[in-house]
């Protein structure tokens, strides 16, 4: 089952999402000039980076097809599985990182992938994982609750308790423990997924990566044309160093990127063109941007303590 929903699904299914996500993003903002690399591994497989920049609404974007191959599966992908340390493998996926121009338009970043170790034979040994989070600057209470009511119907196909697990990895992958703050509003996160099945768990990996395509570009278009002055450009960029340091302190896919020589390039295309440091930053008490703090880095239950508009 597992070569068969390899070679025959996975791998033209992610380079259908890639280009999906670059037309949608185009149509969003016409004057986007993608530029594609396509590149090879030397270890083995290659990939497609796609990066966007200087759009009216995206300041910076990119959506990454990756199929590569290894004689030694990375530490960071082995880290939970340590019986797969040291085998050959096989790992394919699309990351997608977007940077608005506008402060109150939120970032987003969304991946999908499979792994495969050895010859895929084995039971745990093909796998899915994936997810995506939002991270606002200046959050809407109703953009908030519809991200997550958008990964709670992504969840569907699992069925049960899969959105309040995934939820719940979520906020605990994508926490800063140096700083006490999670990086965003959160949404799912799963890894190492192959139960009840393959199919399922593919199903599952196909549903998020089209929740994340209608969601996110709809609240791009609510946001992006809102007017906005030099403090919330200086804040956005503050905040974004959060970004930068979750990516290359915590992050595994970065991770397994560099450990596994991937392409240096595409692995840090997630970073944003500009960004700022404050030392010892503390925001205006009463303030939006102290609205943030208190309000939204920090697990919740969005679903239910955020009323509908």
């Amino acid at each position: 089952m597992s070569r068969t929903v390899s070679e025959t699904t996975v791998a033209p299914f992610l380079i259908g999402l890639q280009k999906e996500l670059v037309g949608d993003l185009q149509t969003l903002d016409p004057a986007l000039r993608p530029v594609r690399d396509d590149w090879k591994r030397p270890g083995g497989g290659g990939g497609a980076s796609i990066v966007l920049a200087d759009g009216e609404i995206i300041e910076k974007g990119g959506v990454n097809f990756s199929d590569v191959r290894g004689d030694r599966l990375p530490p960071a992908a082995s880290a939970r599985r340590s019986q797969l340390a040291g085998l050959p493998f096989r790992a394919m996926g699309v990351s997608v990182v977007i940077h608005p121009r506008n402060p109150y338009a939120p970032t987003a970043h969304m991946n999908v992938r499979y792994f495969q170790t050895g010859e895929g034979d084995q039971p745990g040994s093909v796998w899915f994982g994936g997810g995506f989070d939002l991270t606002p600057y200046y959050p809407f209470a109703e953009d908030v609750r519809a991200w997550h009511l958008a990964a709670q119907a992504a969840c569907s196909p699992l069925g049960g308790d899969a959105y309040a697990r995934y939820k719940a990895e979520c906020d605990a992958y994508f926490h800063l423990p140096h700083r006490q703050e999670t990086r965003g509003v959160g949404g799912l996160f799963y890894d190492d997924l192959c139960e009840p099945d393959l199919e399922t768990a593919f199903a599952f990996t196909r549903s998020v990566g089209a929740a994340f395509r209608e969601t996110y570009v709809s609240l791009l278009k609510r946001r992006a044309a809102l007017p906005y002055g030099e403090r919330e450009r200086a804040f956005q960029l503050y905040r974004r160093g959060r970004y930068v340091e979750f990516n290359l302190l915590y992050d595994r896919g970065t991770l397994f990127g560099l450990q596994s020589q991937g392409r240096t390039e595409s692995i840090l295309m997630s970073l944003p063109p500009l960004v700022r440091w404050d030392y010892d930053w503390q925001p205006e008490p009463g303030s939006p941007e102290e609205m943030l703090y208190r309000d939204y880095l920090r697990p919740r239950d969005w679903l239910n303590e955020l009323s509908p508009q």
